[in-house]
């Protein structure tokens, strides 16, 4: 999910200007260290643009007191236009949380195309239904409510299901994106694509080990720190790691 920690508000200067950044402000997904630009692209690209029923979505997240964890609007954007691009249909979800970039997903894929969606808490889920239904997209989703990692290995037992998936975003519990890798690059066909969310930690990955970090943030870098590696050094994979958001890895399978 998108993350936003540091607690104090930093100021820059550039062309004899002060430049204020906040990046402790609910709602600022976004690594940029000026809050202007973020807000230039969000008021001129992204919210002009944006589907009624994604910024309903949106607001509704924006109060609940989990909010730091949904997708931003420049990412959902993102991933919109992405699964247009590359034509997907079959389309998984790991970490749903209120269902901001699974209507992204919904939205894009055609009216027959499908999503796994997958995530440990349901009630967070609902919330965001009743948009995802008026928005005549709910047929598409096949929710599961628990781990997904039980999951992926009873479709793993079934020859059909492997490089079935045309594209896979994972959002979800970091100590376990490298376990998902291991499952998905064989779910996912050859120029599928999957999205990994949080690979730049809020800008933690290159932070020292006795930087001030919040717990959560210092628990999980090591295991972001990990994968990235792991994604550098797959050679059944390419990448490109993106800051949008909280940082995006997509990979297309290759082989």
């Amino acid at each position: 999910m998108s993350t936003t920690t540091t607690t104090t508000t930093e100021t820059q200067t550039q062309n004899g200007g002060e430049q204020k950044t906040r990046h402790s402000e609910v709602g600022h997904k976004s690594l940029l260290k000026s809050d202007d630009l973020y807000q230039y692209i969000l008021e001129t690209s992204v919210y002009p643009r944006e589907p009624e029923p994604m910024k309903e979505l949106r607001e509704i997240t924006a109060k609940h007191p989990w909010n730091l964890m949904t997708t931003s609007a420049d990412e959902g954007q993102f991933l919109n236009l992405l699964l247009k691009l590359i034509g997907a249909k079959k389309t998984m979800e790991i970490g749903v949380y209120t269902g901001y970039s699974l209507l992204a997903t919904a939205l894009a894929i055609p009216e027959d195309g499908t999503i796994l969606a997958m995530d440990i808490n349901r009630e967070n889920y609902e919330l965001g239904l009743p948009v995802i239904e008026k928005a005549g997209v709910a047929h598409k989703i096949d929710f599961r409510e628990g781990p997904a990692l039980p999951v992926l290995d009873q479709l793993l037992e079934d020859p059909a299901n492997h490089g079935s998936f045309d594209f896979i975003f994972v959002d979800a519990d970091k100590d376990n994106y490298l376990n998902y890798h291991k499952r998905l690059i064989e779910l996912v066909k050859v120029g599928g694509v999957i999205g990994y969310d949080n690979t730049l930690w809020n800008g933690s990955v290159v932070l020292s080990e006795d930087a001030p970090m919040r717990k959560y943030i210092r628990y999980y870098r090591d295991f972001v720190l990990e994968l990235n590696k792991a994604l550098a050094a797959d050679p059944r994979i390419e990448i490109s790691q993106l800051p949008v958001g909280d940082g995006i890895t997509l990979c297309r399978r290759a082989k």
